[in-house]
């Protein structure tokens, strides 16, 4: 039974051309995927670096968010096979098995990434609200554990991709990491809803929480004690919530709410064609949102680092300071230049 219906809807995605690919699509995607890599590979490796020079200084919010930039990072080397898929018109070159391991660093990077956002909120939410009482679980020693065990438990959910085909050949195509290539898998709305819920839901509340509980302890501050509440630990943390909170809505929310509502017609009845295109076009750019996270996330650091702030502020004064120079010197020049051809007409005179 489930082979034929398998087949079936096979079938019908091919029939109904879900596959179809736009010129717009193939432009804006291969346009947007470069932006993603040259942003997210430079902020997240400039994070990395400085994290690095400063190793022996950083405290628990520091490394967790060292793993989050080097599972940002380790994303974005995945981009260029991205890039090129968008390039030749959605048409995967580089084989099956290349295929399979981009998609295995999608997944890990986007539940790694939210699971280290999740422990950054956690992290801030005790160094506020329980600062004495649960201070042992902002250890280092203690946080060194809990971050392989973050990666394992994802690694145990994403792994299985690398021994599925991610490549289905589609109208002299192949194309690569398409929600339509996986239909074979049994029980496939009941494993992406579960994940829904495990990788996102559960995330989100424990986040939504945390920040709650911050605005609420800073509003009973300023109000028992206004010198206390300016302390900048205070405002830094729930900024960085904050900022964490609204990355997980722009970013995560969009494709969550798109894969929860079309495996909940899956499980009801067969979506039709024009739904499962639309469905096709959505996931396309609700991933693209998705993917933007690589490169807010280096906010996440300019706001919680104070040696990634200081090197950001520095090239931007450097920047400014070359161009005001740069400005000035040809301003001088022109003026000299103008200055000296006046007398030159003089003396013609």
């Amino acid at each position: 039974m489930d082979a034929e219906w398998n087949n079936a809807s096979y079938n019908n995605t091919s029939l109904c051309m879900v596959h179809k690919s736009h010129s717009i699509a193939k432009v804006f995607f291969s346009m947007y995927y470069i932006a993603l890599l040259i942003i997210g590979s430079g902020g997240n490796i400039l994070a990395i670096h400085l994290s690095i020079k400063r190793w022996k200084k950083v405290n628990s919010t520091d490394i967790y968010l060292i793993n989050l930039a080097l599972s940002d990072a380790l994303f974005t080397l995945s981009l260029p096979g991205r890039i090129t898929y968008y390039i030749l018109d959605f048409n995967w070159p580089f084989g099956d098995p290349m295929c399979r391991i981009t998609a295995f660093i999608f997944y890990t990077n986007t539940y790694v990434g939210i699971y280290f956002m999740t422990c950054v909120s956690v992290d801030r939410y005790i160094a506020v609200v329980h600062a004495l009482r649960f201070r042992k679980f902002r250890k280092e020693r203690i946080v060194k554990y809990i971050c392989p065990l973050v990666w394992f438990l994802v690694l145990v959910q994403t792994i299985p991709l690398l021994f599925k085909p991610m490549t289905n050949m589609v109208e002299n195509r192949v194309t690569c990491m398409e929600y339509f290539n996986l239909e074979t898998i049994p029980q496939l709305p009941g494993i992406l809803l579960l994940a829904c819920v495990i990788g996102y839901l559960i995330p989100v509340g424990i986040i939504l929480f945390c920040y709650l509980r911050i605005s609420f302890s800073l509003y009973k501050t300023s109000k028992e004690n206004p010198l206390a509440a300016r302390k900048g630990h205070l405002k830094k943390a729930f900024t960085v919530i904050l900022v964490i909170l609204v990355s997980l809505l722009v970013c995560f929310t969009p494709y969550h709410i798109n894969i929860t509502q079309f495996m909940v017609k899956r499980l009801f009845y067969k979506a039709s064609c024009h739904e499962n295109i639309a469905f096709k076009m959505s996931l396309q750019i609700t991933v693209a949102f998705m993917n933007m996270n690589c490169c807010i996330d280096p906010v996440i650091y300019f706001l919680a680092f104070k040696g990634y702030r200081g090197k950001i502020l520095g090239m931007f004064k450097g920047y400014v300071s070359a161009t005001t120079v740069s400005t000035g010197k040809t301003q001088s020049e022109s003026n000299s230049n103008s200055q000296n051809f006046a007398c030159t007409k003089l003396e013609d005179i």
